[in-house]
């Protein structure tokens, strides 16, 4: 789902329910292969998760300001705050299975 916001900070701290945030760019391999295994993720766990993409190439300041060196890169925050990351491509089950264990 594509929506606007007005900023990050407010995107985050705004969610009842954590946000894992795919860090992302369209030139990215392995991030096409981990959006097909997002919109996996999102049809079991859109109760519990909320799944947000942001392209790099577009706010390179938030990718800077979260330290992303790797792509696809996705940090889950709750509370406005990170409390998980993984580099790289993971499998649908793997990344549920992940996510059971933090929320």
């Amino acid at each position: 789902m594509k929506k606007q916001f007005g900023s990050f900070q407010e995107l985050i701290s705004g969610s009842t329910l954590p946000i894992l945030v795919d860090f992302y760019a369209s030139w990215c391999g392995p991030c096409q292969m981990m959006s097909k295994n997002l919109e996996q993720v999102n049809q079991e766990m859109k109760q519990k998760v909320k799944i947000v993409k942001i392209d790099t190439e577009k706010y390179p300041d938030l990718a800077s300001k979260y330290h992303v060196q790797a792509l696809p890169t996705l940090v889950l925050f709750n509370q406005g705050q990170p409390i998980d990351r993984v580099e790289g491509l993971l499998s649908a089950e793997q990344l549920v299975h992940r996510l059971q264990k933090l929320i």
